[in-house]
């Protein structure tokens, strides 16, 4: 999965701004897309619900692992995984 890092520190984005920001961001990478997963760190949420729970002492998030094995082909991944946002292209992205 390609992933685009971003340094939002200076800007002070929250969760919702954040997920807006990314998926302009994977609009313009990818053209039509869907989000498959994300992970909010500063309240530990994720998305789809409980796909880490399996992966308790894993090296890998579930998010991230939900992700990759559906398809998703872009990662957006704000402050070293504070925000971070899988999303698979519905057509042709290199």
């Amino acid at each position: 999965m390609k992933t685009l890092h971003i340094a939002s520190t200076e800007i002070a984005l929250d969760f919702d701004s954040a997920i807006k920001l990314a998926t302009v961001i994977a609009d313009n990478l990818t053209g039509e897309n869907m989000l498959l997963s994300w992970y909010d760190r500063d309240r530990d949420l994720e998305s789809p619900r409980g796909v880490s729970e399996c992966h308790e002492g894993c090296p890998v998030k579930g998010f991230w692992d939900y992700g990759l094995n559906h398809g998703a082909e872009l990662a957006v991944n704000f402050d070293d995984g504070r925000f971070v946002f899988c999303f698979q292209p519905l057509g042709e992205f290199e």
